[in-house]
C-alpha cells in the first residue's frame, strides 16, 4: 500500500463513530475477544441508531475453511433505546484473503473500498493489520473497476461498472441503480480514490480533466476478466448458501430478513408464525412475492 492509500484509509477508519455504537462495538469486541470491529453502512453516515447497525467482528487465527462469515443478531439498551445489530464474525486473516482477492468472495472487497470506520480496536498492531486489510480491499476493487469499466471515463464510471457488476453477481434484493445511490451517498469518500488505489495497485492513469485512461494493458485486463467470470458464475451460489446459513444461525433471522427486504424493495413482508419458526422453508415463497409485487409495481408504473 502506498503512503498516500495508506493516509487515505487511516483517515477514513478513524471516522467519528457516536458513543452508543463505539460501545456496542467495544462490547462486541471485547465479549468475543477480537482483534478490531468495523462499523459500516448508513448509520456511519447518518449517526442514527435506528434500523440495524452492521459490523464486523474480526478474530485473530488462520484462514477459514468452509462459509464464513458466521452472522448473528445483537440487541443492547442504551439510553431507553434498543439497538440492534447484525455482526458478520470471522477471522482478520480471512477477511485480509478476500479483502486481496485470493477468494472468489465478492462481498468484502466491494463492501469495505466503501466507508466504515474502526468503531473499537484492540491496539496499535491490530489497527494497523486492520488499515492494511482494508487498504487491500481498494486495492482489489480499483482493479476490477478498469477491467469491468469503459477504457476511459470518469472515476464515476468505473465504479458504477464495478458495483453494478457486483451487485448482478450476487444473490441480492437491491433496487435498480444501487450502485448510483452509493456514489451520490459518499461523494468525499470516492473524489481522489481510483487513482490513488490504481498507483497503489501499480496501474498507472492518465488524467484529462475528470477522463481518466488506465493504463491496463490487453493481457491484464484479460486475466482479470477471466478471474471476475469465474466469481460471476459462482457469486450466486455462494451467496444463497450463506443466506441460509445466515438464516439458521440466530434468533430473529426472520424478522431481521423481513426488515432487510422491505427497506431494500419497498415490499413489506408479513411475518407470520410459519415463517418465523421456519425462515428458510418461507423464504422461496416470500420472494417469489417479493418479485411479484416489484413486477406488478414496474407495469402500473410504465
Amino acid at each position: 500500500m502506498t503512503p498516500l492509500l495508506a493516509d487515505r484509509i487511516a483517515a477514513m477508519l478513524a471516522l467519528p463513530v457516536v458513543e452508543p455504537v463505539r460501545a456496542f462495538a467495544r462490547e462486541l469486541g471485547e465479549t468475543a475477544g477480537a482483534l478490531g470491529v468495523l462499523f459500516y453502512g448508513s448509520n456511519l453516515r447518518t449517526g442514527a441508531l435506528d434500523g440495524v447497525l452492521d459490523f464486523y467482528v474480526l478474530l485473530p487465527g488462520e484462514v477459514e475453511r468452509g462459509i464464513w462469515p458466521r452472522v448473528s443478531y445483537h440487541e443492547r439498551g442504551t439510553g431507553g433505546q434498543v439497538l440492534r445489530a447484525k455482526v458478520a464474525t470471522m477471522t482478520l486473516a480471512t477477511f485480509d484473503a478476500a479483502a486481496s482477492g485470493e477468494t472468489i468472495d465478492t462481498t468484502i472487497w466491494a463492501r469495505f473500498v466503501q466507508p466504515s470506520a474502526l468503531a473499537w480496536v484492540r491496539d496499535d498492531a491490530a489497527r494497523a493489520r486492520i488499515a492494511e486489510a482494508v487498504g487491500s480491499a481498494a486495492i482489489t476493487a480499483a482493479r476490477l473497476a478498469v477491467a469491468l469499466g469503459p477504457t476511459q471515463g470518469s472515476a464515476e464510471e468505473f465504479w458504477r461498472a464495478l458495483f453494478r457488476a457486483t451487485y448482478a453477481a450476487e444473490f441480492r434484493v437491491e433496487k435498480a441503480g444501487r450502485e448510483d445511490s452509493i456514489l451520490a451517498a459518499n461523494p468525499a469518500h470516492f473524489a481522489g480514490l481510483l487513482p490513488v488505489a490504481l498507483a497503489a495497485a501499480g496501474i498507472a492513469a492518465e488524467s484529462d480533466g475528470q477522463v481518466l485512461r488506465p493504463a491496463l494493458v490487453p493481457a491484464a485486463r484479460a486475466a482479470l476478466l477471466r478471474r471476475w467470470a469465474l466469481r460471476r458464475r459462482l457469486g450466486r451460489p455462494l451467496n444463497l448458501v450463506r443466506l441460509v446459513r445466515a438464516a439458521t444461525t440466530f434468533e430473529g433471522a426472520a424478522r431481521y430478513a423481513a426488515w432487510k427486504v422491505e427497506r431494500h424493495t419497498g415490499v413489506p413482508v408479513v411475518l407470520t408464525p410459519w415463517r418465523e419458526r421456519h425462515p428458510v422453508l418461507a423464504a422461496p415463497g416470500v420472494l417469489w412475492r417479493v418479485w411479484r409485487a416489484r413486477r406488478a409495481a414496474r407495469g402500473a408504473g410504465s
